[in-house]
């Protein structure tokens, strides 16, 4: 007996094969000792319609875009004809930066052959730290800026997380040193794209109750750490009460204001503050894993959301019009480590659909050409 016991015992040990008793009974099984979370990919035996979406139903304006500045011809022709093929009209391209840089970045665009295809936003360079006189300074370039030719200001996600100001304190994003930015943004009639922090989960320990657990193990620099950092909570309500004190200014909120696993949250905060906008990028997994609720709210809020995407990534986009234009179910997010979950249709209304893919983004954005949309 004792000898059978050591020879289970040796196959379990190296991994020969691993038992389970079932009714009294052996029976083998495949050894996953070695299986990680990443690689878990079940294939789904659901059969249901698929509706694959390549191209847009109508042209889209994606407010949230990121490329070098300036762009390069060839880079910008090859960018094109993706758009084209995806039914996309317009790229606001967030990393403008600014003075000679903006200005080379506009040159660029407007001799490439492509000048109705991008524009620019500006950016705020934080990178001496801001100190006594630093927003009337940033508010004067920022003027400079908007005169060459950029449609709006961007504000990265440093901003209230890693800005700090000259005597070493953490920068917060409603530190009224800032506030002549924010009103030079409401004399001029340009929206203020703004990222804070990062989603929820980020702030929270990465345990087996995290169900961003694997994007932060794959991804362990976007953890935003306890102690070195303001909670979740307390960034937002910084953030909150800028909107609240500049009324007059149009800010979107990026990436949902964070809020999309939270439409009750988000919809109090739009309900609050009229001069709020939000945009979808990187936050399609939250929508998409609830699409009635998202619905509800789309139709709800229809005048105050925006399509973006963030990172450019033409084979990505149909994903978004899939989720946003049919009744699909139960199909794959693009980033297996972003979103385990799978994701439903939200069947936007017709017109809802067309506020969220251009119509508010021509109404926000001051300058853009309205010829090559519906209506």
């Amino acid at each position: 007996m004792r000898a059978w016991l050591r020879l289970i015992a040796l196959l379990i040990l190296t991994g020969v094969v691993a038992r389970t008793w079932v009714a009294g009974q052996a029976r083998p099984v495949p050894d996953a000792a070695h299986l990680t979370i990443d690689e878990y990919t079940p294939r789904s035996t659901l059969v249901v319609a698929e509706h694959a979406v390549p191209r847009a139903k109508y042209p889209v304006i994606d407010v949230h875009s990121h490329h070098r500045t300036p762009i390069d011809p060839a880079g910008l022709d090859r960018i094109a004809r993706e758009m084209d093929a995806l039914n996309l009209r317009v790229l606001v391209n967030l990393s403008g930066g600014s003075g000679e840089t903006l200005k080379r970045g506009l040159a660029a665009i407007a001799r490439s052959g492509h000048a109705d295809r991008m524009v620019l936003f500006a950016n705020l360079d934080f990178s001496g730290g801001v100190g006594p006189g630093f927003g009337r300074r940033a508010a004067a370039a920022l003027e400079e800026d908007i005169k060459a030719g950029a449609k709006g200001l961007k504000v990265f996600k440093n901003f209230g997380l890693r800005v700090r100001s000259t005597d070493g304190h953490r920068l917060a994003v409603d530190d009224p040193e800032l506030d002549a930015v924010w009103d030079t943004c409401a004399r001029l009639n340009v929206p203020v794209l703004i990222h804070t922090g990062e989603p929820a989960p980020f702030f929270e320990p990465v345990d087996k109750f995290n169900e961003r657990f694997l994007e932060l193990t794959i991804h362990p620099e976007r953890r935003v750490a306890a102690g070195e950092y303001p909670t979740f909570n307390a960034l937002m309500a910084e953030r909150d009460r800028l909107f609240a004190r500049h009324q007059r200014t149009r800010f979107v909120a990026a990436h949902m204001a964070w809020s999309a696993n939270d439409l009750g949250r988000l919809g109090g905060l739009l309900d609050r503050l009229p001069n709020v906008f939000v945009e979808t990028g990187a936050v399609l997994a939250e929508l998409g894993r609830q699409p009635l609720a998202a619905r509800a709210f789309f139709e709800k809020y229809q005048d105050r959301i925006l399509f973006g995407k963030d990172t450019y990534a033409p084979s990505e986009y149909p994903y978004y019009w899939r989720t946003f234009e049919t009744r699909d179910e139960y199909f794959d997010y693009y980033r297996h480590y972003h979103a385990f979950w799978k994701l439903y249709g939200m069947n936007l209304p017709v017109l809802v659909l067309k506020k969220l893919y251009y119509k508010n983004a021509l109404r926000l954005v001051a300058g853009l050409s309205a010829s090559a949309f519906p209506e």
